[in-house]
């Protein structure tokens, strides 16, 4: 086992190396915010709007399963989880404050790469056998580039990222989920992992509609008890805010050097720590995003692209950057065992301490009820990101059946049996196997992203070309004129 994580270990440098995908992901990224003049700044107030103001399209012609808002909670469910948690906690914990830096430059570009993939996932999606929207990277991948090479690169995403959801979209969720639970309760791993794989079967064998229904009811209030909660540690911490800042752009170029129990950072360490924690937590590149926006109902793929761009925005600039803010300005990340802190827990144990450790400043007891409040959140965004997964997973695999469903309830039921496994695997085994599947699954996306730049740019321009594009009635009109 130590020979094969080793193997593993070569394999997800050399993917996450300055060579392969850190400059592919951030170029493509560059070069679609240039190509889409800046869009994702320019546009995002509107995006929020349609997000969650509009929510939904009122033309009756309107195809898909769920609604805007419920396409948008699908994805939101998907990557508002352990990566804005553990993720994080793990990104600061080894690349050190400079790694928060990565993190914003990924979302920033990301925006742009989240919005590309989601309009191209509506403009080729079709429907399965039982009448359901099917779409995302391996259908604009097949259907938009000519030849032999679409075909290749379509069937690559399908086989990876169906494989991919075992590790970033379920083994992850389910082993932060029994650590965090085991940590406050000592309840038996097996235990928690068990009960956590019932509540995955009982939303997931209802397929997407039950799990769109599901994450609109809940995201909404898990992202504002989480924000609060933040938002009070870093009011605590208030003096340390700037400073906090200052090592973020300082160590962001230099590396981190090594204080207390913290064993330093270079520079390459540093920023693909941030990259790589970066994508794990918003998913842009990866392609998912398009499969969820894939199933809205609508008649515009830019609209629905604006919507799923926010996505991306609230998961890192928001979120992630008041997580990383909270573990900065406690000090915890560079503590070391005099300051009765173990530096060998990172992950989600280093965020709930950074928690504990300043609301204690408060009272014991806030203290203690911090704690207990990141193993709910873990448990209950993991949960979440374990059902939009599924769903990913699954669509994976009708494209790979040629759309038929056959393999369907099969993947469901070994899905939910991985959540056990996850719940008592190793972390690092597991986390690795994430980067990995990760890696590949971006590759065939990130290039088709770029082959099919042409398409997204016209169908942008033609678009913002209506002259009352901000009303979809308006828009509606304009179509059938």
């Amino acid at each position: 086992m130590d020979q094969l994580l080793d193997m593993a270990g070569v394999l997800s440098d050399i993917i996450w190396g300055p060579l392969v995908l850190i400059p592919l992901l951030l170029l493509t990224g560059v070069f679609l915010t240039i190509r889409l003049n800046l869009l994702q700044f320019t546009k995002l107030g509107h995006a929020l709007w349609l997000a969650f103001v509009r929510r939904k399209e009122s033309d009756d012609q309107a195809e898909g399963d769920i609604s805007h808002y419920q396409a948008l909670s699908t994805a939101l469910a998907a990557t508002v989880g352990v990566g804005n948690i553990a993720g994080v906690g793990l990104a600061i914990g080894i690349g050190g404050p400079g790694a928060l830096f990565w993190m914003w430059v990924t979302a920033l570009f990301g925006m742009a790469t989240k919005y590309s993939e989601a309009l191209l996932g509506v403009k080729y999606r079709i429907k399965d056998e039982k009448g359901e929207q099917a779409g995302g990277p391996m259908y604009y991948l097949r259907n938009g580039l000519p030849g032999g090479l679409g075909v290749f690169l379509g069937g690559a995403f399908a086989v990876f990222g169906a494989i991919a959801a075992f590790g970033i979209g379920n083994g992850t969720q389910a082993e932060a989920v029994t650590s965090a639970v085991n940590d406050v309760t000592g309840i038996d791993r097996w235990i928690i992992g068990a009960v956590l794989m019932v509540l995955v079967a009982i939303v997931i064998l209802g397929g997407i509609k039950s799990i769109g229904r599901f994450a609109s009811a809940i995201v909404p209030f898990m992202i504002i008890g989480f924000i609060f909660m933040n938002l009070l540690v870093l009011m605590i911490n208030w003096e340390q805010l700037l400073p906090a800042f200052q090592l973020v752009f300082s160590d962001a170029f230099t590396g981190t050097s090594a204080a207390g129990g913290f064993a330093g950072a270079t520079l390459m360490m540093v920023i693909r720590t941030g990259v790589a924690r970066g994508i794990f937590s918003n998913e842009s590149g990866l392609g998912t995003g398009a499969i969820a926006a894939a199933a809205a109902k609508t008649t515009q793929p830019v609209r629905q692209a604006m919507v799923s761009m926010t996505q991306t925005f609230i998961d890192t600039i928001i979120m992630v950057t008041l997580t990383a803010m909270m573990i900065i300005t406690s000090g915890l990340w560079n503590a070391d065992e005099a300051a009765g802190y173990d530096p060998d827990q990172k992950g989600v144990l280093l965020t709930s301490g950074s928690m504990e450790q300043s609301l204690s400043q408060i009272s014991p007891a806030l203290g203690s009820f911090g704690v207990i409040f990141i193993a709910g959140a873990v448990a209950i965004f993991a949960y979440t990101t374990i059902l939009g997964w599924s769903y990913y997973g699954e669509r994976c695999m009708v494209y790979l059946a040629k759309g038929k469903r056959f393999l369907v309830l099969p993947y469901r039921l070994v899905f939910i049996a991985v959540v056990f496994v996850g719940a008592t695997a190793s972390i690092d085994a597991v986390w690795l196997f994430s980067d990995i599947a990760n890696g590949l699954m971006a590759l065939p996306n990130l290039v088709g992203l770029l082959l099919l730049s042409p398409v997204i740019v016209a169908e942008t321009r033609k678009f913002f070309g209506y002259p009352n594009w901000k009303d979809p009635d308006a828009v509606m009109e304009d179509v059938r004129k």
